[in-house]
């Protein structure tokens, strides 16, 4: 007879751990809801007037620290997924729970999440299809290799151009409701939420017509580039409310400094001189636009430090998200879109608890109701995030990362043009000049890194009589 004991308290695990996180997220509303000047929205005289949400109650809060407890609200919903996860390892690994003879359906699941397959992740070697997508490479001609350049740099520059414009729209703009009323929308996280479920969506639906279900990496090993890919998305989108747009792109160029930094704590990389030189003209670059750019509805001190905190913040969880999945691709050899739906599990499972324990979806719901223009710029938005994802792994994949890199580079030089035509930001010519070092840099760090891996490849077709070492001069 089947032993069900194990599986019950699995189950009573999962229960228990959502019960207390609901428990707590009712006495974080009611401590707030105690609080002076918190007035629900507006509705007519004859409509009783709704409870506020933990989410709308931390939206009255003070402008400067509302992020701070948003932050830890947002963090301790995690918990319904992190903590049961591991819980549930502790418990699997301590009574050999996945070594179980007489399987069931959440046995199944537990060793898929935390034993991987221990099959190829995909129905046909890599080496072969990497050697296929080689061999369709060089039987292309010059007129469509020009095609398909074309079409990555359509892809790219249309799906993460519009989901720039529509990013800072949605954080900065107001939306006129019922009555002529106008609002700002104050929910990040529900972003993050939307545009991570239409990408999971769409991997999933791939994987599917692909035939790619399986794969060697264990499941949770992707929880941790989500919670960090997470984390950056929300930084980023919550850095809107202090800064303005051309100040985030450019400080998305200082993020090589923090991949840096990660790479040598995580991987133990190894930098050239260019690397570092180029890390360092970004740096100023950015201290000059920082100095020489004004926007006068974010110019006071407090606002301009919490933006660049956030902005902080963004750089590190993005560089360590990197940096991580490119460990996962090392040791288990994944698709890009398996990396890619793994990731946006995760990112789906993190953020939707979150919103559930804090009220979010009903504050979102209710705010894309009174507001339709809204919810066309959150579809637009999450459709174009989703596309812009499957065309970095298809122009990567097909022309390599330095093509890709300087379709980026133009992208976020056009970006800043945009968002400076479209929303009236200032720039000084302290700025403009920020601006030409940080993409001056960028530009010399591809240029360098192109030349030393042909000095590399001289090297290693040259006849073996010296001991000079591959160098290069900048």
């Amino acid at each position: 007879m089947r032993n069900y004991v194990p599986d019950i308290i699995i189950l009573f695990i999962i229960i228990v751990t959502v019960t207390i996180v609901r428990l707590v997220s009712q006495i974080l509303h009611e401590s707030l809801s105690e609080g002076p000047n918190l007035v629900a929205p507006p509705v007519a005289d004859s409509e009783p007037k709704p409870e506020l949400s933990l989410s709308q109650l931390i939206d009255q809060k003070s402008k400067e620290y509302s992020w701070l407890l948003r932050l830890m609200v947002n963090l301790f919903g995690y918990l319904c997924i992190f903590v049961p996860g591991v819980l549930i390892y502790k418990y699997a690994k301590r009574t050999k729970y996945m070594e179980r003879s007489d399987r069931s359906h959440l046995s199944a699941l537990v060793k898929f999440c935390y034993s991987g397959s221990g099959t190829d992740s995909l129905d046909r070697p890599l080496d072969s299809q990497s050697g296929a997508a080689k061999g369709a490479a060089s039987k292309r001609t010059t007129a469509q290799e020009c095609v398909l350049l074309c079409y990555c740099l359509v892809g790219l520059m249309g799906s993460y151009l519009t989901w720039g414009v529509l990013q800072e729209k949605i954080m900065t703009q107001e939306y006129e409701g019922p009555e002529k009323r106008k609002s700002h929308f104050k929910d990040s996280q529900f972003l993050v939420f939307s545009n991570r479920v239409l990408g999971f969506m769409i991997t999933a639906v791939y994987l599917v017509a692909k035939r790619q279900f399986r794969h060697r990496a264990p499941l949770y090993k992707y929880s941790y580039a989500s919670f960090s890919n997470i984390m950056s998305a929300w930084f980023q989108y919550e850095a809107l409310k202090f800064v303005n747009f051309p100040t985030q792109v450019l400080a998305k160029s200082c993020k090589i400094i923090p991949v840096m930094i990660m790479g040598k704590i995580i991987s133990r990389n190894k930098y050239e001189f260019y690397e570092y030189l180029t890390a360092v003209m970004i740096s100023v670059g950015m201290i000059f636009f920082l100095t020489g750019s004004t926007d006068e509805s974010k110019s006071t001190a407090m606002t301009t430090l919490t933006g660049v905190l956030l902005l902080t913040f963004y750089m590190i969880f993005d560089s360590f998200t990197s940096n991580w999945q490119g460990e996962l691709f090392k040791s288990y050899s994944m698709s890009s879109i398996q990396m890619m739906c793994g990731v946006n599990l995760f990112s789906t499972l993190f953020t939707g608890a979150s919103l559930a324990m804090q009220g979010g979806f009903y504050s979102s719901l209710v705010f894309a109701v009174d507001h339709p223009k809204f919810v066309i710029d959150c579809i637009v938005l999450s459709i174009s995030s989703a596309i812009g994802q499957l065309f970095i792994f298809y122009t990567i994949a097909t022309f390599g990362a330095v093509v890709f890199t300087i379709i980026m580079t133009l992208r976020q030089a056009i970006a800043i043009l945009l968002s400076c035509l479209i929303y009236q930001h200032r720039i000084s010519f302290l700025g403009v000049i920020g601006v030409l070092i940080v993409f001056l840099a960028i530009f010399l760090r591809v240029y360098c890194n192109q030349r030393l891996k042909a000095i590399k490849q001289r090297h290693q077709t040259a006849p073996s009589g010296g001991s000079n070492k591959p160098r290069i001069n900048v």
